[in-house]
């Protein structure tokens, strides 16, 4: 084969395609590009035009509100409700009302009578009661068997029951944390009921106002010392199980009187055995009001 030849056809051939080794801009473009578009559109999802929206929030509030005879307060909205808001006044009232609600109380004030009986929040609230009830009977006879039942005090809170071990001198002596023998008699008459429940117990200390002396620096380790006294006596002599209880203590700052007498300092030099309700937060506020 002669050379022009040989030329020609290599001239002739495909030529080797150029390799672009920047090929991967143009997705990473593509992507930087949708990123943005969707960052932009989250963002302008994002915003609330406050105004509105408290215009929005109080025409609803008033939809909702009997009575009320205000104009309209979205522009171009004649409403679903004749066309009508609530004052200034109503929307106040009907935003308390709604507080109230979230707390299981609703509108119906402080007046157990006045409680709705078909709520389903006072129905569960009656029936923790009524559990709590049992327990405290379960323990007063108890007390009362043994002759210990004026030692005792017992009163509901949004919490539970309180069992109050507050009787002048008979649990403990002023600066002392050391159980008297009559404190041994009472725990140990109210620890068979504790160990039947299922409840958490949380033991809480107080002290009175009175400084302490050199042996505790502070009321706060004077009351933590005599709650941990009464819990290792429910776990180590009652075999009370230490997963079900706990021990602190809360210095002077929860006084059951205010007052500076011997009595009012008697009575704040005092542990209390609170059984904790396991109902939820809005079940255990109605507790207090339903046991008037």
């Amino acid at each position: 084969m002669s050379a022009p030849a040989s030329r020609r056809r290599r001239r002739g051939g495909a030529e080797e395609e150029h390799e672009n080794s920047e090929r991967w801009l143009i997705s990473y473009s593509d992507m930087i590009t949708v990123l943005m578009a969707l960052f932009i559109v989250l963002f302008a999802i994002s915003q609330v035009d406050q105004d509105k929206y408290i215009a929005l929030r109080q025409s609803l509030a008033a939809g909702f509100s009997p009575g009320s005879r205000s104009p309209a307060v979205l522009d171009g909205n004649t409403g679903t409700m004749d066309g009508l808001v609530a004052s200034s006044q109503d929307v106040s009232d009907s935003t308390a009302d709604l507080v109230d609600a979230d707390q299981g109380l609703g509108a119906q004030g402080s007046d157990p009578r006045t409680l709705d009986a078909s709520d389903p929040n006072v129905a569960a609230a009656r029936a923790e009661l009524a559990h709590l009830d049992a327990i405290k009977e379960s323990m007063a006879q108890a007390l009362d068997a043994k002759g210990l039942l004026d030692q005792v005090t017992f009163r509901m809170t949004d919490r539970g029951l309180v069992v109050g071990l507050v009787a002048n001198d008979v649990f403990f002596a002023a600066e002392s944390a050391v159980l008297t023998r009559t404190a041994d008699q009472v725990i140990d008459t109210l620890a068979p009921t504790l160990a039947s429940i299922r409840e958490e117990i949380s033991v809480e200390g107080h002290a009175n106002i009175v400084p302490t002396s050199v042996r505790y620096p502070t009321n706060w380790e004077l009351s933590t010392d005599r709650a941990a006294k009464v819990v290792r006596h429910l776990v180590e002599t009652n075999n009370l199980p230490g997963t079900r209880v706990s021990a602190v203590g809360f210095g002077d700052t929860r006084p059951l009187e205010r007052g500076s007498d011997e009595a009012s300092l008697a009575a704040n030099r005092r542990v209390d055995l609170v059984i904790v309700s396991g109902a939820p937060e809005v079940v255990r506020a109605l507790l207090p009001l339903l046991a008037k």
